[in-house]
């Protein structure tokens, strides 16, 4: 004889598998917000319009962007920590969700337990520029320099904890070295400096300095990634210049509250795997110097706590204090 009370509970896993099955057919049902936590026109943001326009057309759905910048970027991150998991508002995030926990004393989230990975939309490398009448002509001798006289060598970064801060950081940390950080509000501010000798060195985006070094207002003394650019073939990697573990990439991904359905999780990726696929998107990334991304959303939330722990040993390790 079966039992009333199993029949009754292999009735409810049916209909609760029934009804997730049919949530999961039926997202995405009303539009998307992506929450973009940098300033309207920033690279992040350019970057997510692109990508969103072409998601929609594939979730059938319009995808609206809206700017949260704030707190060095961690007003959107904790505004969307705090949003249903449903997969209607999701976040466009660079380095700074790691950077940020790992740089704050009260970052307000914990990237590990109120977030879950999409994929990576795009990353890209940084250039290493100076003043090109400084005495140094090469990363060697510009390493060997600051090695000889301990914190004389400056260099300047977007700010403490941000994506520049910690490429030089990395540097710094693997060349055992000793040089002075002068931190900006943002790298368009540090630029000015930089170009009038005034800063010996940043870590800046390929598509903002790219043209300084080509017009010789700018030396390259290398690229943050393994290998060179192909639009830069003639600039060496930190990697062939005596830091051969040196790689450093600016990332910018899609995320979501923690619980997010898997269903609703793969919806996602796909849309993104097929913006990614589109020649608007593929050229906007060439421009930039850029790269898509090419994780599964599993692997781009261990990518994140893996990023996460480089970054707090590298502060731990320098002695940076956390603000």
């Amino acid at each position: 004889m079966t039992h009333p009370i199993r029949q009754l509970s292999g009735g409810l896993i049916l209909a609760l598998t029934a009804t997730t099955a049919l949530a999961a057919d039926a997202y995405p049902a009303k539009p998307l917000r992506i929450i973009v936590n940098s300033a309207p026109g920033a690279l992040l943001d350019a970057t997510t319009r692109a990508v969103a326009q072409k998601m929609a057309e594939d979730l059938g759905q319009p995808v609206v962007v809206e700017n949260l910048a704030g707190a060095a970027g961690m007003l959107g991150i904790r505004y969307v920590k705090g949003q249903k998991p449903d997969g209607y508002t999701i976040l466009a995030t660079a380095n700074t969700l790691a950077l940020g926990q790992a740089t704050r004393q009260e970052p307000g989230y914990d990237l590990t337990r109120d977030f879950t990975g999409i994929g990576m939309m795009n990353r890209a490398p940084l250039l290493l520029v100076g003043f090109p009448a400084q005495p140094d002509k090469t990363l060697p001798q510009l390493l060997a320099h600051a090695k000889s006289t301990p914190v004389t060598m400056t260099y300047a970064s977007a700010g403490v904890g941000t994506s520049t801060h910690m490429a030089a950081a990395l540097m710094v940390h693997q060349a055992g070295i000793k040089m002075l950080h002068v931190p900006y509000k943002g790298n368009a501010g540090a630029l000015p400096d930089v170009l009038g000798g005034r800063v010996n060195m940043i870590f800046d985006g390929a598509n903002s300095s790219g043209p300084f070094v080509q017009e010789g207002k700018l030396r390259a003394f290398g690229v943050s990634s393994p290998r060179r650019l192909a639009a830069f073939p003639e600039i060496p990697t930190l990697a062939e210049q005596g830091l051969p573990n040196y790689s450093f990439f600016v990332y910018m991904g899609l995320v979501a509250p923690a619980g997010t359905p898997k269903p609703v999780i793969a919806r996602l990726a796909q849309a993104l795997k097929a913006a990614q696929a589109s020649d608007a998107v593929r050229e906007r990334f060439r421009k930039d110097s850029a790269e898509a991304g090419t994780m599964s959303a599993d692997e781009f939330t261990e990518f994140l706590r893996q990023d996460l722990q480089r970054n707090l040993k590298v502060v731990a390790d320098l002695g940076i204090p956390k603000e």
